[in-house]
């Protein structure tokens, strides 16, 4: 009996230091924090991957409507969307989360950070692993699509907006649409990147309407010409 109480003992100082551990991560993260009780209770991030531990406990025990139900909970509760399938290292730190999406089959490394918008999910309805590996020391910024089985590697950064559908190198910087490696290992990459050249297919077919209007003014008004001068003959 001893041995279980000691046990149970150990189990609940871990379960408390690993909530003290998170809650660290936003006071190094954000520097809007200023106490633990304001972080404990008002970090919308913060309770998500709590939130997703219960949830990821139940699913491993095979009760996956019970994990799917505080899951659903907790996207209520905070706007996000973390399956209960999805695996989850130390110290992620989710901030203004709002409208994240992390699928079930994603993988998600140490001291990974995430803003908002974010989504990392699959590309259609293949089975098995369909969804990112996300390396350590990742950061993934506001609006980004890291979609289908791909992996993020350590220290890799996602740029706002980008749609990564490749795997990105460690140490890297991709931005874009669809996302292109900028910087690797500290060095930039040559690359043509001017997004004022990118393709646009509307501006291209209103340019052809233009000119199609343009060259029936000028059928029209060699017509007109042609008729004043008949009538003058």
């Amino acid at each position: 009996m001893k041995q279980s109480f000691n046990e149970r003992w150990n189990g609940e100082m871990g379960l408390f230091k690993r909530m003290k551990e998170d809650m660290d991560v936003v006071f190094e993260q954000d520097p809007a924090a200023r106490t633990y009780f304001e972080v404990f209770l008002t970090y919308s991030g913060l309770h998500a991957v709590w939130f997703h531990r219960i949830a990821h406990a139940f699913y491993n025990k095979r009760l996956y409507f019970l994990a799917r139900a505080i899951s659903q909970f907790s996207r209520f509760v905070t706007g996000i969307e973390i399956h209960p399938g999805a695996k989850i290292g130390r110290r992620l730190f989710i901030d203004h989360g709002m409208g994240v999406v992390i699928g079930e089959t994603c993988e998600i490394g140490n001291n990974v950070t995430i803003y908002q918008g974010v989504t990392l999910g699959g590309t259609g309805k293949e089975k098995g692993k369909r969804h990112p590996t996300v390396m350590d020391n990742a950061l993934i910024a506001t609006g980004a699509k890291v979609l289908g089985d791909i992996i993020i590697g350590e220290n890799a950064k996602v740029g706002g907006g980008s749609v990564v559908l490749k795997d990105v190198p460690q140490n890297s910087t991709v931005v874009g649409i669809p996302g292109k490696v900028v910087v690797q290992d500290g060095e930039r990459i040559q690359r043509d990147l001017d997004h004022h050249k990118m393709p646009d297919p509307v501006a291209d077919r209103c340019t052809e309407l233009q000119q199609e209007i343009n060259s029936l003014k000028a059928e029209l008004k060699e017509l007109k010409e042609g008729s004043k001068i008949r009538r003058v003959d």
